[in-house]
């Protein structure tokens, strides 16, 4: 029964493997070669995270990075299947514009972006990255867009008014 429980906790989460880097470290004897992996999960419900993992083999790098990620998920914000505003995501010299779409739309991002809705369980959302095309700083942008992103909820309740007075 343990083992059972234990099984759906670890098939809660979908993993997405962004980006796998094969590393060289030049020794006496020749090359010596590692990997780092950077790993999305999430829950298609509104958590998400993300990891990086360094090892001498790439199960063990991916292993790593998602122990990470699974430790670092977020809530995001959802408003039906989309993002409940527009913002744009910084992380070093990547952006990542991201807007609300109405249903039907669909994912309109490009590589790492999408990676990070599709495990978020946003399904409608258009996005635009800027700037850097390094994957692994995009996903950091992207997650950056998410921390700042508001909650209508946490913001009525923080005004002291009911979600229907703040919309209507």
């Amino acid at each position: 029964m343990e083992k059972a429980r234990e099984k759906e906790v670890k098939d809660e989460f979908t993993e997405k493997l962004v980006k796998l880097n094969r590393v060289a470290k030049v020794v006496k004897g020749g090359r010596r070669f590692s990997f780092s992996a950077m790993v999305v999960v999430g829950d298609r419900n509104g958590r998400v995270g993300y990891g990086f993992g360094k090892a001498n083999d790439v199960t063990d790098a991916i292993r790593k990075a998602t122990e990470k990620a699974k430790k670092s998920t977020m809530e995001v914000p959802l408003k039906g299947t989309t993002i409940p505003h527009d913002i744009i995501g910084n992380y070093k010299s990547a952006q990542v514009l991201l807007k609300p779409a109405v249903p039907g739309t669909g994912v309109i991002a490009g590589g790492a972006v999408r990676l990070v809705c599709d495990a978020a369980g946003i399904k409608d959302v258009l996005s635009k990255s800027l700037g850097s095309r390094n994957g692994i700083n995009t996903v950091k942008a992207t997650f950056d867009a998410f921390e700042h992103m508001f909650d209508a909820k946490k913001v009525a309740h923080s005004r002291g008014k009911s979600l229907k007075d703040m919309w209507n």
